[in-house]
């Protein structure tokens, strides 16, 4: 049974009618064709359309609904900001980027379209703001590679805003839906740079076009009723019921409106609660049946193409981007591709503004291993990692995924830290990859590695053409001899 956190939760009596004409669903009408196989198949395409929205759901309700979850950050339309530097004792999020502090926040423009307002920041330093709609669509960027590093105000509207451009707006950016998540990435140079970024992120505003008129504000939207979330619904038929709900906070796409009648062939996206468990034995193990398929496509998808560097580049995007890579995966359509970001990694940036080439096996073929070698990746003079705005170079441990105590307290090498390397005499760079330290003389080229397994992330923010094309081969990671 779905439960609901709000003001306005259905009684209990409400509740049970629901799930009475859900069942209804499946027995009634043209549902009374659905036969199990068909149901089956319909909750498996179902689960692979939906992932994304799905984790969308335990995003905000952990991001902005529940206020005793360790992620909360805070209502609607507030910015939440955290500039420190990431250490082995930070243990919540995995795979952690110490080169971009952030900022996070949930937008409801159901009422009102909101101005997201930047400062000034030097001419040097990249930052971005990633929006993101329901559908987890990166549908737009703020930011260098955009915008460029101007003081700014750009206007957020929903899907219903047809309005002019008000005085003072640098720029329209419309939204597919109404709620929509923004990610703001600032680089952070170094720990003596902590407190600059501190200053920048102070600078990032958010607020209703109303109040940055100075004009009356419009009636408030209605609440809307988050399910509370339960940790793993979404591997099991749980995931059709946030599906359901995620459906109701979106107008179909044109281009889905046969998808969502089929959808609804089973209950999901219908006006009333998609409840599994009021569905007749052999139908939910038909629906269970289903999500499993669905889950195990998604986890055959991932594996079958994650040893291609550049897979990150076409998974994250925006809708027409990704309707166009669906044919680098010999797929009909993009939502495989979706929910296998999903599952990988929610959120991850579009390729043209960021890559992450992954180190889990060195040149040979072999997965990495400290404690039996060390490595060394060589940066040939003129042939640094192409990236227009930076790259970086971090480890992590492949038991936690975390970084690891070392005696230099250093968790990654960037370009930010060109000036430090020490250079052979024909002006190549050679990283030292290994537990122990390579001699104090070489220190400044050495990332430490745990004493085991180990992987390396490399990014890339704003790859250069050659990054997106394939042209650019990452370096090599070759073990010491």
């Amino acid at each position: 049974m779905r439960k609901f956190w709000g003001t306005s939760a259905p009684t209990f009596a409400a509740m049970a009618l629901g799930a009475l004409l859900a069942a209804a669903v499946l027995t009634s009408g043209c549902a009374e064709r659905v036969t199990p196989d068909e149901a089956k198949a319909i909750a498996r395409d179902a689960y692979v359309y939906g992932f994304p929205l799905v984790m969308n759901c335990k995003t905000v309700y952990e991001y902005v609904v529940d206020t005793a979850s360790p992620e909360y950050k805070g209502p609607f339309n507030q910015v939440s900001c955290a500039a420190r530097l990431f250490t082995p004792e930070d243990r919540a999020v995995v795979t952690p980027n110490a080169d971009t502090p952030y900022c996070m926040f949930w937008l409801d423009l159901r009422s009102e379209p909101i101005v997201v307002s930047v400062p000034e920041i030097e001419s040097e330093r990249y930052y971005s703001i990633q929006l993101i709609d329901w559908y987890t669509h990166n549908f737009a960027y703020i930011g260098t590679r955009v915008t460029g590093n101007d003081a700014g105000s750009y206007l957020l509207a929903g899907p219903g805003w047809k309005d002019s451009k008000p005085e003072g707006i640098a720029g329209v950016i419309t939204s597919e839906t109404d709620l929509v998540f923004a990610v703001i990435r600032t680089q952070l140079f170094g720990p003596d740079d902590l407190e600059r970024v501190k200053e920048i992120q102070a600078g990032y505003r958010v607020e209703p076009l109303s109040s940055f008129l100075g004009g009356p504000a419009p009636a408030e939207a209605p609440p809307i009723d988050f399910p509370e979330w339960e940790e793993g619904g979404q591997y099991s038929a749980a995931a059709l019921e946030y599906l359901d709900f995620a459906l109701d906070q979106v107008r179909p796409h044109p281009d889905e409106t046969d998808l969502m009648e089929r959808f609804a062939r089973i209950g999901i996206g219908t006006p009333r609660d998609f409840d599994p468990d009021a569905l007749d034995p052999e139908m939910a193990g038909a629906v269970e049946e289903g999500v499993k398929q669905g889950l195990a496509d998604i986890k055959a998808f991932l594996e079958e193409n994650s040893a291609d560097p550049l897979t990150s580049a076409y998974i994250f995007g925006s809708r027409e981007f990704l309707k166009e890579a669906a044919a680098r995966f010999g797929q009909p359509d993009f939502y495989l591709q979706r929910s296998m970001a999903a599952l990988t990694g929610l959120y991850g940036n579009s390729g043209e503004e960021a890559v992450y080439p992954i180190y889990t096996v060195d040149s040979e073929g072999a997965p990495l291993d400290a404690s039996k070698h060390g490595y060394v990746m060589r940066l040939e003079e003129g042939a640094l990692p192409p990236a227009e705005a930076f790259w970086s170079l971090t480890m992590y441990d492949a038991a936690t995924q975390l970084f690891i105590h070392n005696p230099l307290d250093r968790y990654l090498l960037n370009s930010a830290m060109l000036d430090e390397f020490v250079r052979e005499k024909d002006g190549t760079i050679v990283f030292y990859i290994q537990k122990d330290s390579p001699g104090r003389a070489k220190e400044a080229n050495w990332l430490p590695a745990p004493d085991g397994p180990f992987y390396m992330v490399l990014r890339l923010y704003i790859p250069e053409p050659e990054v997106l094309s394939g042209e650019w081969t990452q370096p090599a990671l070759v073990r010491a001899k």
